[in-house]
Formats: C-alpha cells, sequence, structure tokens
C-alpha cells in the first residue's frame, strides 16, 4: 500500500503477547493509582467512577471489567493495604518501633489515612470491617512490654491518633509547631517524641 506521494505505508505492528499483557495492568494500575487520590479526597460514598476514570485517564467501563464496579475496586486497594502492612508490621519489634513504622508510612503516602478518617466520619461501612486484634498488645502487656494497667483497646487508638494526626490535621500542626507538616524537620520531631510517648507506656 503507498500514500497519495507514492511512498510505501509501513503496515501497522501488531502487539506482541508481552505487549498485550501488559496494557491491562497498566490500565489497573492506573485506575488504583487514581482510586487512591479520589478516595482519599471524598471518601467512598462521595467518590464517582467517572472522577476516578477521568483521572486515570481511562473508561469508566474499565472499572467495572476489570474490578467489578467501585466496592471492587475500593477492597482491591484494601487488599493491596493489607500485603504492604504485612511487609512491616512484625510482633517481633519493639512496639515504639512498630508504631515509628507506621508513621513513616503515613509520612510516605497519607492517602489510606485520610481514607480511614472519611469512613469514620460518614459511617461508610464495607466489606472488609471486623474488630481489631488487640492480642498482640496484650502479648506485649504480659511480656512487661507495655503496663498491664493499661486498656489495649485505648492504647491501640491512641497509637492511631498520633499516626494519623499529622495527616489529618496540617492545619493543627502549623499552629502548634510552627512548621509544615510535610517538612524533614516536623517528621524528624514527631518520630522522635512519638517514641518518647510510647516508652512513657512501658510497664
Amino acid at each position: 500500500m503507498t500514500t497519495m506521494q507514492g511512498t510505501p505505508k509501513r503496515p501497522r505492528r501488531a502487539p506482541t503477547p508481552e505487549e498485550r499483557k501488559q496494557c491491562p495492568e497498566r490500565s489497573r494500575r492506573l485506575l488504583m493509582e487514581a482510586a487512591r487520590d479520589v478516595f482519599s479526597e471524598k471518601g467512598f460514598a462521595g467518590a464517582r467512577v467517572q472522577d476516578i476514570a477521568d483521572r486515570a485517564g481511562l473508561n469508566k467501563q474499565l472499572i467495572a471489567y476489570y474490578f467489578g464496579g467501585k466496592e471492587g475496586l475500593y477492597q482491591e486497594l484494601t487488599r493491596e493495604w493489607l500485603a504492604r502492612e504485612a511487609t512491616f508490621n512484625d510482633p517481633a519489634v519493639p512496639f515504639e518501633e512498630l508504631i515509628v513504622r507506621y508513621l513513616r508510612e503515613a509520612f510516605d503516602d497519607p492517602r489510606a489515612i485520610r481514607l480511614a478518617v472519611w469512613r469514620g466520619l460518614t459511617g461508610e461501612e464495607t466489606a472488609d470491617e471486623h474488630p481489631e486484634d488487640l492480642s498482640d498488645i496484650r502479648r506485649r502487656q504480659a511480656a512487661g512490654e507495655l503496663a498491664d494497667d493499661l486498656d489495649p483497646a485505648a492504647v491501640l487508638l491512641m497509637c492511631y491518633a498520633v499516626v494519623s494526626a499529622p495527616a489529618t490535621m496540617p492545619h493543627a500542626v502549623r499552629q502548634i509547631f510552627g512548621i509544615d507538616p510535610g517538612s524533614q524537620e516536623f517528621q524528624e520531631r514527631w518520630e522522635e517524641q512519638l517514641r518518647r510517648i510510647v516508652r512513657h507506656l512501658a510497664a
């Protein structure tokens, strides 16, 4: 086949099997990354599949195709977070170090924290709802790492609060500390103080 100028037209190359495989994987990654943004900004109830698709630059029908809809996409993000959490949530490390690991995760990407706050504020319930496991805190109390007169539920809730505060109340950080919560200065200072606070929970 030639063009009007007589130059042979190069035939379109068929995609390789590897390229065919990469295209869906790339689309899934783009949709999940966009969903993290939109869910953390608007919550599960407020997020629209069209907004997620627009952020990803893809057709919204792909959300149903790859994830079965908005709920399925949300659950996939939850599974991904749990897999990530399993890489650093080591019950063998001291409690102080464990909480700091969660803090660093929140500093690196605060979107998961913000989404959790949305769920709390709006009363959203999803299929992954389940009671929190307090057995690790009780084990640490029995071992003398944490004071045994503390309520394990209160300890866990306090840890949630101190880890999430910089991501959920950045204005308060600026007002109280006088520095930006995203700055290295604040993050190092908050981590050091958090270590001190956790040490005071010891028996």
